[in-house]
């Protein structure tokens, strides 16, 4: 190859390269300063909901907690932390009266406590009812519910009927599954260090239906109510229970969250289908196991009875002649100790 052309190529491509470099350091020199974000000042941590919060829901320690908040946007109606009522302790066992989402500041309205008014009203599920119930330390185990629980309704009372031996004994359980609202006066029996307090109380009061009110007010008049207190591993076992039997029958299409949402809240419903009883022949041979009818009892427990005619209301007339007996077709009618014939068909 001719000399020349080699040169005039190499210099060609000394230019192209020191024009590439040329080009390169004069863009990048003449780029556009890149763009700060304005620092925010941020003012003191405001109180927001951990997770979602329904009208009516029961405040734990969970429920809240302290997230910086810009200052701006801060109101007075927050909490803040170091404020007056920066204490998140003296919430819990609050109840929430306005629904509050994730992540939303909490305000001073938002939330009623247990000395001020509406507190039972804003406790209670739509739909539902606040009863109170008369029990004993027996009938109430002893001290040991506590607003929250979950127990059943015992219903002890004497069937005497209608003939003579000793009355029937008899305990049914009528309901299970009922949410304690309060015992007592009280809806949360804690104290200053956080854990319950065993006391005892004269009353408790139930979440009912309208149905289940009457149910129980009914119920108080027929014999003595006991409570017994449910385990919180129950309430599981019975929703599997309602689930494989029928019951509870969840859309194809629900999505996890929303299967989740229907199965809690059957298996926070009161139950009252189904009730289980025991007589007093279930516990001693000398008891019975069937209501004292009009009839004579053999006095033992297995309720066996030997049904007798009733006696007369009046004294009974002089037992008339025998009937020498009809002639034809006839229909016997006896009143007392008088039997006659009265013949039918006869022209």
């Amino acid at each position: 190859m001719d000399v020349k052309k080699i040169a005039l190529l190499l210099g060609a491509l000394l230019v192209a390269a020191v024009t590439a470099v040329m080009a390169k350091n004069m863009f990048t020199g003449a780029s556009a300063p890149k763009a700060e974000a304005a620092a925010v000042p941020m003012g003191p941590k405001v109180l927001v909901a951990r997770k979602p919060l329904p009208v009516g829901a029961m405040v734990d320690a969970e429920s809240f907690a302290y997230q910086p908040w810009p200052a701006e946007l801060i109101q007075q109606a927050y909490y803040t932390e170091g404020g007056p009522d920066a204490d998140v302790s003296k919430l819990i066992g609050t109840v929430v009266r306005n629904a509050i989402t994730a992540g939303q500041p909490v305000t001073r309205g938002s939330l009623v406590g247990p000395q001020d008014r509406g507190f039972l009203a804003a406790a209670l599920t739509p739909g539902m009812r606040a009863i109170t119930v008369s029990v004993n330390d027996i009938a109430g185990v002893a001290g040991f519910i506590f607003p929250g629980d979950r127990v059943d309704m015992v219903l002890s009372q004497t069937v005497t009927g209608g003939g003579d031996g000793p009355p029937l004994k008899v305990s049914e359980t009528i309901i299970r599954n009922l949410r304690v609202l309060a015992t007592g006066q009280a809806t949360s029996r804690q104290g200053e260090d956080g854990k319950p307090i065993v006391q005892s109380f004269g009353n408790v009061t139930f979440e009912v239906t309208p149905k289940l009110a009457e149910k129980i007010s009914v119920a108080q008049s027929l014999g003595q109510l006991s409570l017994t207190l449910r385990s919180i591993a129950d309430n599981q076992a019975e929703l599997e229970r309602m689930v494989s039997t029928g019951q509870v029958k969840v859309p194809a299409g629900a999505s996890p969250a929303e299967e989740r949402r229907i199965l809690m809240a059957m298996a926070s419903q009161p139950i009252d289908n189904s009730p289980t009883f025991a007589t007093g022949g279930d516990v001693s041979r000398f008891q019975r196991r069937s209501v004292p009818a009009r009839s004579a009892s053999n006095g033992g427990g297995n309720g066996a009875t030997v049904m007798v005619a009733p006696a007369p209301q009046a004294p009974a007339p002089a037992p008339s002649a025998a009937p020498s007996g009809p002639v034809g077709p006839s229909v016997r009618i006896a009143r007392g100790n008088n039997v006659s014939f009265v013949p039918v068909g006869a022209r």
